[in-house]
């Protein structure tokens, strides 16, 4: 499985031959200014939340690609209404079958309102199911006791967590997140895009490993393999 890390929370895995991107900020984070969002393909667009810094890129994005948005119903209706015609509505504890595979939405302790101000609905989790490889997105979220529910739904190959503090989760609570979860490997995300979320990456790396555990901090515009 590939992923590509386009900076902040945004990233994309194809599955299935299908192109799932999430939380797409590029354009207005500076560290990304090298990444041209008219070269990234999507046939899915995945929203945690309505925050500016996951959604800015959205409705370019989606009207380029006619990829279906998925998301909470408030944010899916409210880029309904700028003429976005292939969204998917979810919210906490839904679970649905795509064809690249299966989502199942979880619980993130955040907050959640869109660029206008209106309200952006309860923010998510998303844990994706396939033959390939299972994965948990946590989106923008605190340490919860309900990441020990995560395991009793898919057996987790690897996490993707907000590693930033400051707005989320931590280094030190992410570590605790991953084993919540029972996985060995982290992709860090929702780190260094602003002064108060900078992390010293060794120094994270080193703490995870301290801990048994692998973390991934990809360059932006690099494609991994999972």
């Amino acid at each position: 499985m590939q992923l590509t890390f386009y900076g902040h929370s945004c990233f994309s895995i194809t599955i299935n031959g299908k192109k799932l991107l999430f939380d797409p900020f590029i354009t207005q984070n500076q560290l990304a200014s090298a990444i041209n969002i008219n070269d990234i393909e999507a046939d899915y667009i995945l929203l945690s939340h309505g925050h500016s810094d996951h959604v800015a890129d959205v409705e370019a994005i989606a009207k380029r690609t006619n990829a279906t948005i998925i998301a909470a119903y408030e944010v899916a209706m409210w880029f309904a209404a700028k003429g976005i015609e292939k969204y998917h509505p979810m919210n906490i504890g839904g679970k649905k079958t795509f064809d690249f595979g299966t989502i199942k939405v979880v619980n993130a302790i955040h907050s959640s309102s869109l660029p206008d101000g209106s309200y952006g609905g309860n923010p998510l989790g998303f844990i994706i199911i396939n033959e390939e490889s299972n994965f948990y997105y946590a989106g923008d979220t605190a340490l919860t006791l309900d990441m020990q529910l995560i395991p009793m739904f898919a057996q987790i190959d690897f996490a993707i967590l907000p590693i930033g503090d400051n707005f989320t989760m931590g280094i030190v609570d992410a570590i605790q997140a991953a084993k919540m979860v029972q996985t060995k490997m982290v992709i860090g995300v929702h780190y260094d895009t602003f002064g108060i979320i900078k992390i010293d990456h060794q120094k994270a790396i080193e703490l995870f490993i301290k801990n048994e555990l692998e973390l991934k901090l990809p360059v932006i515009g690099e494609t991994i393999i999972i």
